[in-house]
């Protein structure tokens, strides 16, 4: 097996990864916790109207997917300089596009909310924690492409310190507007939106703040700041436009998935809550491993290494195993244990444990389904990746739409999608891998 990396090296740059993940899911965590003590329309409707916001923020991450990849390439070709140009059309193309985004959501959020969602409590909780979610698109839109920088350069800690500071922020924040604490008044679920907008301008200001201070700015060109420039734009949206399709349809098949539970009662909703956000814990730790596998594989294409990016792949995908499944086993066999974190209600933690244990089995195929996926978008061909994203995800509505819509099974028969979801994922990207013609491709 050809490889430049050791396990140690991959851990080195994975880790502090995995950190910032971590401290960014344990802000969903806290926002469930919070509202699992308030009540269940408002832990389902924080559900719905999370993925709702998650749709609108990661058509910002596609972009930043796409500029991290030309990032990691010109650093792994060490030209430096250009990686400025890269950062700052990106930050302009994510303020307007925030602009955009904004204005779309805040005028039409509620109309369609109102046609899909059969609850009406549900619907208003969901409307009242968009009303102020959206504004935190300002601030994420800019800060994931700091993100993308200290990934492509492969300098992770960084992104460590950010997650710890966004989380504590969230914490106080949540803390204070949800339960009305210090002469606040109790904002309920309104509260945990706007907890969460001001977290993310903590974070942003956090990234602002550290790049000036600790970061080479004249190695990286980060010292001057140019003019807008479309050709740039072009460039990176050649790659990025393919990842922010990817993104936007791949979450709005997982809000379609919500949106169907929701047809299965408020109590079905609620599990799939807590059952996603025991399931993003998972997912922030393969992730890590994923997304540094992402920017090896770029790196290493650019570095002429294209031969060892086979080996590579499997080291992440056995690392990946070796952190992830003990943490599945672990939540599989203490369930009461987790599900307690999120909700102090008995009867819902009961109604939980059989989804929690159906999501812990589904990361025997996610594993090396996502290593495998970040590791063809880290090759650049980023419209290939969206072409398999599709496919996939054309088979994985159909199967939702029968054993949820048609069949109205059990909530835990539902979570079984992930797995179809990362089995046909995994064979498209690994025959493209065997196969593809991907060696070569310049970005």
């Amino acid at each position: 097996m050809q490889t430049k990396y050791t396990y140690k090296q991959i851990w080195l740059i994975a880790y502090p990864i995995l950190i910032s993940l971590l401290m960014e899911q344990m802000i969903g965590m806290t926002d469930t916790a919070f509202l699992g003590r308030v009540g269940e329309v408002e832990l389902g409707a924080s559900a719905i109207a999370g993925v709702f916001y998650m749709v609108i923020f990661m058509v910002a991450f596609g972009f930043s997917i796409g500029a991290q990849i030309l990032i990691a390439r010109r650093n792994g070709e060490r030209q430096y300089k250009e990686i400025g140009d890269l950062f700052y059309q990106g930050i302009y193309f994510q303020v307007g596009m925030a602009a955009v985004m904004f204005l779309l959501s805040y005028c039409f959020s509620p109309i369609i909310l109102k046609r899909i969602v059969a609850s009406e409590h549900i619907y208003e909780a969901a409307t009242s924690y968009l009303h102020w979610r959206v504004f935190g698109a300002f601030f994420s839109f800019s800060a994931v492409m700091f993100r993308a920088f200290f990934l492509g350069t492969t300098q992770t800690k960084t992104l460590t310190l950010n997650s710890i500071v966004m989380v504590l922020s969230n914490v106080v924040f949540n803390y204070i507007l949800i339960f009305g604490k210090f002469g606040f008044p109790a904002l309920g679920i309104a509260g945990a939106a706007i907890g969460s907008s001001l977290a993310e301008l903590v974070s942003l200001l956090f990234f602002i703040l550290y790049t000036r201070s600790r970061i080479d700015c004249r190695k990286y060109g980060l010292d001057r700041i140019p003019k807008f420039r479309l050709d740039v734009l072009k460039r990176m949206l050649n790659v990025s436009f393919w990842t922010m399709i990817q993104n936007f349809f791949s979450l709005s098949t997982w809000f379609l998935f919500f949106l169907y539970v929701e047809h299965l009662g408020e109590r079905s909703l609620a599990v799939t809550n807590i059952v996603r956000n025991v399931s993003g814990i998972l997912f922030m730790v393969l992730m890590a491993f994923a997304s540094t596998c992402g920017s090896l594989v770029s790196n290493l294409i650019g570095a002429g290494h294209s031969d060892c990016v086979a080996g590579t792949i499997r080291q992440h995908v056995r690392i990946a195993y070796v952190f992830v499944l003990p943490l599945a086993l672990l939540f599989a066999l203490f369930p009461k244990l987790i599900l307690g974190i999120y909700t102090d209600i008995p009867d819902l933690q009961d109604a939980a444990v059989h989804s929690l244990w159906v999501m812990c089995s589904t990361y025997l195929f996610l594993v090396p389904a996502n290593v495998y996926f970040q590791a063809v978008s880290g090759t650049g061909n980023t419209r290939t990746a969206l072409g398999m994203e599709l496919a996939t995800l054309v088979i994985y509505t159909a199967y939702i739409t029968y054993i949820i819509l048609i069949l109205q099974l059990d909530v835990a028969i539902c979570w079984t999608s992930e797995m179809v979801y990362s089995s046909f994922i995994l064979i498209f990207c690994w025959l493209y891998i065997k196969r593809g013609n991907w060696q070569g491709r310049k970005i």
